[in-house]
């Protein structure tokens, strides 16, 4: 089953460590392996490295 992907700007459903999976604009994001301290109820935020929209799922 695939991990379910939060976009920038949504809620966080639980805290814990989310990485960038892929730009919402379609761009790779093979570059950008951040990960992220959230706690539940934060939004997400852009991707660190590129300032762009992203999909996280946790890791």
């Amino acid at each position: 089953m695939a991990q379910e992907q939060y976009k920038t700007g949504e809620v966080a459903p639980e805290s814990g460590t989310y990485k960038v999976e892929k730009l919402v604009n379609g761009n790779s994001s093979s570059e950008d392996n951040t990960t992220i301290e959230i706690e539940k109820g934060d939004s997400f935020p852009p991707s660190p490295s590129s300032n762009e929209a992203a999909y996280w799922v946790k890791s």
